[in-house]
């Protein structure tokens, strides 16, 4: 096989290849080539992807392959940037396809996105590229010299693996003067030659003949193949075996065990003696694998199998057997025996998952491809007939695209918060009896998708911190969940905007965004801000995200951290507050009431008086819980006519805070008309301002005021207008007391009662009256009233009698009316433990009364 041989191949492929580009489609849709045995590696076989009409661009983003079992030799293979389908290594017909006729490469071809399956089938066309070979290069026939003219002697055929025209054609012997050949052709269409005797022998001329047989194929180029033929010339034995048939066929289960009887066979020779027993055996071109199955006992003619047969791998054997007598110049006889292979289903199925797409989207549609499964069976018939299904409560099915190929699709909507991931039993079954199975176990993850909302662990939270609270410090923790997973369940914490107070709340609280902690950003305060809540938002990384809120209510819980303040009464310019208090008053009489509120709330408002300091224990006491100052006792001669007090207002905290107020108390024999000491308070603007309660009750506290005002001046020019009109019984003569405008004080040195308030800078002159008093003679009283006198806490009276004996120093005398400012960084007042309405002191109007003999009295 030089280059001539070469050329000739070349040739054969070129003839091949005009074969396919003139064959027609094939039928139903289903790709058929041939190409050449025996072609090198990268020989072109066909264009797939024009034929399949596939964009050559996307082939490898595709994945376009060819599925091939386990193990199975890749003898074609596709080339991804063009499509192409080629040689990969190279192919034997004879070693791919052992038995005769039609060799076909069954391909399953697979390409992704989306899903397709091609099948194709490749012949392997044969070439000549075996010659016709004989078992032994040399062979002895021995003949006896009785033999006739015209007597045959069949001669060991040769063999070529090749099929069709490449296989023995004909045969030819070389030139002698004794023997011709005649070519002879079997059922199968084998060829085998036989001798004839065309000369009688005479051993005693020449005992050896010598002759060449030569084997011929039908291939291009031709090939052959020879033999030596020595023929021997033997004394007469003229008789030769002979078979019943020249042919047996017999069937065997392909599970028969080992010593089974295949076949009993027989044949005769008339001969006697040595000449008419015969001996069987295999002949000479019987292979191996025949001889590794069977075995022939020479003296019974029985065939016993020897090895283990396999349907799946050879359904037919061929035995070539011959018989031959133990005679001189034996002649041996052939006969054939076919073993045809009954098929047992002792082959389960095989499951193959071709291809797999997981994990899949749990939002994926019904009739979503999740993997390819091919499903042999290598029994044939019922045996190799394959039914496939997946277990029972999973959302998928099998469908079947090709015979023994199966999709396996989703049935309904998937759900990864409900099932994760499934186990999905893929069973195949045979039809066989009894049937085989094969179970398989397919793992589909269900990947996630942003499809639940956070949400959070509680409705509400309801939140207590304490006031005065460190800034930073952290109030409360929200906490969310999310059924999903990995991204879409990473939850951020967020504040919604708002407002408190006017304020942003992101001035007020902080959240922590990764963990839900929350943080106050400020030191609240109970009497500012008693209750507030935010909205919490969490949110998830899915796209697109989702989220969800929570209502946090936050209460502010009082601490005891303001004092009592006193609001009545008042000093005013730094003096203590100074009150007249008759000789005559019995034991219970109502000095005036001590008042004070307390920012805080609860028992941190709840406020208890005491008398903390006296000049006389004994003469005064103090109400607990209205702080009313009422005599214990009357007055007795020896008791100082000045009684200073020290009232103290205590909270019910824990701690205690307390606020203390000083009273100065004049002890006088008649009581003057005169205005109460102890005025009702109302709170500065700045507080009041606050609320707008509170300011509807300044407005209201301020027409009352203006009302009473007014009442005064109208009262008071009615009585001096009187006082003109008659002067001679009056208590109160001009040369003693001047009570109208424009009078002058008598020489005597009475002196009238200035009640002057001083008013703040830039505030409007105080409205001064001379009020004529009803009381006992020698006094006389001037009401001065400012546009703050709703804000007054004390009216002092000072009568115009010169000082008492016990004034040494004038200067120590009531001085005009001092006005106590209520610190402008007063809280509102908390009413929750004021005393009851019954016992609260409400706006007094100072009356004037008149109790005859005993004088003029004051209520508080």
């Amino acid at each position: 096989m030089g280059a001539g041989g070469g050329s000739r191949r070349g040739q054969f492929f070129l003839r091949s290849l005009l074969f396919l580009l003139l064959a027609g489609p094939p039928a139903g849709g289903q790709l058929r080539y041939a190409v050449p045995e025996e072609l090198e590696h990268g020989a072109f076989v066909a264009n797939l992807g024009e034929d399949l009409g596939l964009d050559v661009s996307t082939l490898s983003a595709r994945r376009f392959r060819i599925v091939s079992r386990a193990g199975a030799r890749q003898h074609l293979e596709v080339n991804l940037e063009n499509g192409i389908l080629f040689v990969n290594e190279r192919i034997d017909r004879e070693e791919v396809c052992e038995a005769g006729g039609t060799c076909l490469l069954h391909l399953q071809l697979l390409v992704e996105s989306p899903l397709e399956l091609y099948r194709v089938e490749v012949e392997v066309l044969d070439i000549n590229d075996h010659a016709p070979t004989f078992p032994w290069q040399e062979y002895v026939l021995e003949v006896a010299e009785s033999a006739v003219l015209g007597a045959r002697f069949p001669l060991e055929s040769a063999q070529d693996p090749d099929v069709g025209t490449n296989s023995v054609h004909t045969y030819r012997l070389s030139p002698n003067g004794f023997f011709s050949l005649e070519v002879q052709t079997r059922s199968d269409a084998s060829k085998f030659a036989e001798l004839v005797l065309e000369r009688a022998l005479d051993r005693e001329q020449q005992r050896l003949h010598r002759v060449l047989l030569t084997a011929l194929d039908g291939g291009v180029p031709e090939r052959s193949g020879t033999a030596h033929i020595l023929v021997t010339v033997l004394d007469a034995n003229d008789n030769v075996p002979a078979f019943d048939q020249p042919s047996y066929g017999v069937s065997l289960p392909e599970d028969a065990p080992a010593g089974t009887l295949v076949i009993q066979l027989n044949a005769t020779d008339l001969d006697e003696g040595p000449n008419g027993e015969i001996e069987y055996s295999f002949s000479g071109h019987a292979p191996p694998r025949v001889r590794e199955l069977f075995h022939i006992e020479p003296r019974s003619g029985q065939v016993l199998l020897k090895g283990r047969l396999d349907y799946e791998r050879a359904s037919l054997h061929e035995l070539y057997v011959q018989a031959k007598d133990r005679g001189p110049s034996a002649v041996a006889v052939h006969c054939r025996v076919l073993v045809h292979l009954l098929d047992v289903n002792d082959n389960a199925p095989e499951v193959t998952l071709t291809s797999v797409s997981t994990p899949v989207l749990e939002d994926a549609p019904p009739g979503t491809v999740i993997a390819v499964i091919s499903v042999l069976d290598r029994d044939s018939g019922d045996n190799g007939r394959v039914s496939c299904e997946v277990g029972p409560n999973v959302p998928f099915e099998l469908r079947s695209s090709f015979r023994n190929y199966y999709t396996l699709v989703t049935t309904q909507a998937l759900d990864r918060e409900v099932v994760p991931e499934y186990n999905v039993s893929i069973t195949a079954r045979d039809m066989g009896s009894p049937a085989l199975l094969t179970r398989s176990t397919l793992t589909v993850p269900v990947s996630d998708v942003n499809d639940n909302a956070p949400h959070f662990l509680q409705p509400s939270y309801s939140v207590y911190v304490m006031e005065n609270n460190a800034p930073g410090a952290s109030i409360c923790s929200v906490s969310a969940l999310d059924p999903d997973c990995q991204q879409n369940a990473y939850l951020s914490y967020s504040i919604a905007d708002g407002h408190i107070h006017g304020m942003p709340v992101g001035t007020y609280v902080s959240i922590n965004s990764d963990s839900g902690h929350m943080y106050a950003l400020r030191s609240l305060d109970y009497e500012q801000i008693r209750s507030f809540q935010i909205q919490v938002q969490a949110q998830d990384a899915g796209f697109p995200p989702l989220s969800a809120n929570v209502t946090v209510h936050i209460f502010v819980l009082d601490q005891n951290d303001n004092a009592p303040v006193i609001v009545s009464p008042l000093p005013h310019n730094g003096s203590v507050a100074t009150e007249l208090v008759p000789r005559s008053a019995r034991p219970g009489y109502l000095v005036g009431t001590v008042s004070a509120v307390d920012a805080d709330a609860g028992l941190n408002s709840r406020l208890s008086y005491q008398l903390l300091q006296a000049t006389d224990f004994t003469l005064f006491s103090v109400a607990p819980d209205t702080g009313e100052l009422r005599t214990l006792r009357s007055f007795l001669e020896q008791d100082s006519t000045r009684q200073r007090l020290v009232v103290q207002v205590r909270d019910g905290g824990q701690p205690a805070l307390s606020a203390t107020v000083s009273l100065l108390l004049s002890v006088v024999e008649t009581m003057p008309q005169t205005l109460s000491d102890f005025s009702e308070f109302s709170l500065p603007p700045e507080v009041s301002s606050s609320s707008p309660l509170t300011l509807y009750l300044l407005v209201s506290l301020g027409s009352i005021s203006f009302t009473f005002l007014l009442a005064i001046l109208i009262l008071t020019a009615i009585r001096c207008r009187g006082e003109r009109h008659s002067r001679q019984g009056d208590s109160c003569s001009p040369p003693r007391c001047r009570c109208c405008p424009g009078s002058r004080p008598s020489s005597d040195g009475l002196k009238t009662s200035n009640l002057t308030a001083q008013p703040p800078a830039g505030t409007a002159a105080a409205t001064c009256l001379d009020v004529p008093a009803g009381g006992p003679p020698g006094y006389c009283y001037k009401v001065c009233l400012g546009p703050e006198s709703a804000q007054s806490d004390f009216m002092f009276l000072k009568p115009c009698s010169p000082p008492r004996n016990n004034e040494k120093d004038p200067g120590k005398r009531s001085r005009p009316e001092q006005h106590l400012q209520v610190s402008k960084e007063v809280k509102q007042p908390n009413t929750d433990w004021l005393p009851p309405s019954t016992q609260r002191p409400t706006l007094k109007r100072y009356q004037i009364q008149h109790y005859g003999s005993r004088g003029s009295r004051w209520k508080g």
